[in-house]
């Protein structure tokens, strides 16, 4: 039995234009256009644009609404104004992630305060599930927007110059996780200093009817700035580079964020929240192993999955590898003891029964200079 994908406002657009169509969470979306290291490439030395409009957008409203935040996710969000960000995670009873997400306060009328949630694709139906479970008597209202707006995520170097065409507020002047309501031709949008590549960039949440309107003006007023579109995979080498965790592999129900490297996402001191008693003890215990960025030295390339060995004896597993576009060797993350984790230790991976020699970097591989 087939099942029909989902499919962004920019669908038609992909596969006109040869984007590579595959099923990512349950949505047709492109992995590429041309090839992954030039699209990695011209994100880290231009300007790039991503459709990423599969990701989940909740808006959570109601006079609860900053209340029923707090004990639902691992930040502070009753002190945030309009136009903060935070990145945070949503934890199970137990401590381990649920899901990580942006939370935006994007609005307030009085004392009461307006969020949006960014979620993963593959999270959104759980995480909605999940806190509508909690609201209980509580005065919020959850309610689902991902198919009524569109997400462009504009990365590189030239991101703010390309962007800046299409938007009357300057945007040197917007701040890392920060955003604003602003207008394009008559219509609304919120424009956060966010990404998920390791470079400057924006992201853009337009109503569903404007996406290609949009994407087409960006690529247009782009040119001079030789701006391309890009595709999920070199989203991914890009954002493994920067060693940021992806659901699903540095993340998930079995790993708490702690081990993750996500403590700083975490606030516990006078804060109740679903597994934070758990993540108080393993907080001051220490986590038995540690998330570590691994760096290969022949030319094989390390996947999830693959175990990671102390001479003879397997002491972790690769949770994702690639081949770096930027370093030009393989690249990987994964989880090893804490004894094993510092910065220089000599490990090897197991690849296709074939041990390969590596060492335990600092993470991220990869940071943008800020000159």
């Amino acid at each position: 039995m087939t099942t029909t994908l989902l499919q962004t406002p920019l669908f038609s657009w992909h596969d006109a234009h040869g984007g590579s169509l595959v099923d990512f969470a349950g949505w047709s979306m492109p992995v590429k256009y041309t090839s992954i290291v030039d699209e990695h490439q011209a994100t880290r030395s231009r300007v790039a644009l991503f459709d990423v409009s599969h990701m989940g957008r909740l808006l959570v409203h109601g006079r609860d609404a900053a209340l029923f935040l707090e004990r639902m996710v691992t930040r502070r969000v009753k002190d945030m104004q309009p136009g903060r960000i935070r990145y945070s995670l949503v934890t199970d009873q137990s401590g381990g992630v649920l899901d990580d997400i942006l939370v935006y306060c994007i609005d307030s009328e009085g004392s009461d305060l307006t969020f949006q949630l960014v979620v993963n694709a593959s999270n959104r139906k759980k995480i909605k599930s999940w806190l509508d479970l909690h609201v209980g008597k509580q005065q919020v209202s959850i309610v689902d927007l991902t198919f009524e707006t569109s997400m462009i995520a504009v990365q590189g170097p030239r991101a703010l110059l390309t962007a800046q065409a299409i938007i009357s507020e300057p945007l040197e002047s917007l701040g890392y996780y920060r955003s604003r309501v602003t207008n394009l031709d008559g219509t609304e949008a919120t424009v956060s200093r966010t990404g998920y590549t390791g470079e400057d960039g924006i992201e853009l949440i337009v109503a569903a009817d404007k996406a290609l309107e949009t994407w087409e003006r960006l690529l247009k007023v782009g040119q001079p700035y030789e701006v391309i579109p890009a595709g999920l995979a070199a989203r991914d080498t890009l954002r493994l580079e920067a060693g940021m965790p992806l659901y699903g592999h540095e993340l998930a129900e079995q790993i708490d964020p702690i081990e993750a490297g996500l403590k700083f996402a975490v606030d516990l001191e006078e804060r109740e929240f679903p597994g934070s008693e758990v993540l108080v003890e393993r907080s001051a215990g220490g986590a038995s192993r540690k998330r570590v960025g691994l760096r290969l030295f022949g030319r094989r390339i390390p996947r999830e999955g693959y175990p990671i060995l102390d001479t003879s004896e397997i002491v972790g597993i690769v949770t994702s590898g690639t081949f770096s576009p930027t370093f030009e060797c393989p690249i990987a993350m994964g989880f090893v003891p804490h004894g094993l984790a510092e910065p220089g230790t000599a490990l090897s991976i197991d690849i296709r029964g074939k041990l390969e020699n590596a060492e335990v970097t600092a993470l991220p591989f990869y940071k943008r200079s800020k000159t």
